[in-house]
């Protein structure tokens, strides 16, 4: 952990430099794989580490965006103004959803997240301040260095914040959760309160996300702000990553990113294809991540695979 303390400022301070040096093309990616790996982290504090699979990460993400947007080009206040509507937004989502839907348990929990995304798309292209089904354009700012800069520092936030959800009792109690949520209730830990307050930090670094994203484009519409294969991304980059770890939903998120970024350049349904394939090998050979695969194939080669293989059952 010390040397991960260490490592943490020293990259983030190499990353912050990309918008000087690099090329337009180079940062706009940045963008999207910042922005990505922040969503990753979010679903891993709720997915990763309490084993609540959430797939309605996306409407805290849409809330955010669309917040943003109402504020800037509605309202007429200033960016930060729309991030903070935005985030409350999101948050205050996370709670109303949270409490009676975290009651639930494992399946019963991911299928009543399932179409939230499609409920709250619905809703929006009714609702006149935000465009209908138009949509809404932001004011143009052409600044890449700066979203790209905001997206980096929201990244460091939230990885910082999921170090020390793991370092914590806090951390430890969406962990008792994950193994064993009756034994955790017999412990004393209050688990509805703990599952929506992971929920809370996911919905936080979400929504500021999403409102990052809606300057950027500087429009929005609700497909687009609620589209359901984000979650499945999240999940995904996480997975592939190591969900419960603090750097695997980062890691996965920028080698994915990259991969699918080729990849889409050639031909989109290979692009398709490879993500379903990702999701394949990821549970079958290495069901705790690319971390984890690292530090089992360095002591046990390739027996790490039929071992995971066997240990699961899969």
């Amino acid at each position: 952990m010390n040397r991960l303390l260490i490592a943490l400022p020293l990259l983030a301070a190499v990353l912050a430099v990309v918008p000087w040096v690099a090329s337009d093309t180079i940062v706009q990616y940045g963008i999207n794989a910042l922005l990505v790996a922040t969503l990753a982290q979010g679903w891993n504090i709720i997915g990763g580490f309490s084993g609540y699979p959430s797939f309605g990460n996306s409407v805290f993400y849409g809330l955010g965006t669309y917040g943003t947007a109402i504020a800037m080009a509605q309202l007429h206040w200033s960016f930060g103004s729309g991030l903070v509507l935005g985030a409350v937004l999101g948050v205050a989502c996370a709670l109303l959803f949270g409490l009676p839907s975290l009651r639930l348990r494992g399946p019963y929990f991911a299928i009543a997240t399932l179409g939230l995304a499609a409920v709250m798309s619905a809703i929006t292209a009714t609702i006149g301040i935000a465009g209908k089904n138009i949509g809404l354009i932001l004011p143009l700012f052409r600044g890449d260095a700066l979203f790209y800069e905001l997206s980096l520092i929201l990244l460091v936030a939230a990885t910082g914040t999921v170090a020390w959800i793991s370092r914590s009792r806090f951390g430890a109690g969406l962990v008792a959760i994950r193994e064993d949520e009756d034994a955790a209730q017999v412990m004393g830990i209050n688990t509805t309160m703990y599952k929506v307050a992971a929920l809370v930090f996911a919905a936080f670094f979400s929504a500021l996300a999403g409102g990052i994203h809606a300057y950027w484009i500087t429009f929005i519409d609700p497909a687009s702000a609620f589209d359901p294969s984000l979650n499945v991304r999240m999940v995904i980059m996480t997975l592939f990553g190591g969900p419960g770890t603090v750097l695997g939903p980062v890691v996965g998120a920028f080698v994915l990113s990259a991969v699918s970024e080729v990849l889409a350049s050639k031909a989109t349904s290979v692009a398709s294809l490879f993500y379903g394939f990702v999701i394949v090998a990821a549970v079958v050979l290495m069901p705790k991540g690319i971390l984890d695969l690292m530090e089992g194939f360095r002591t046990s080669r390739w027996r790490y695979f039929t071992d995971n293989v066997r240990r699961y059952r899969l």
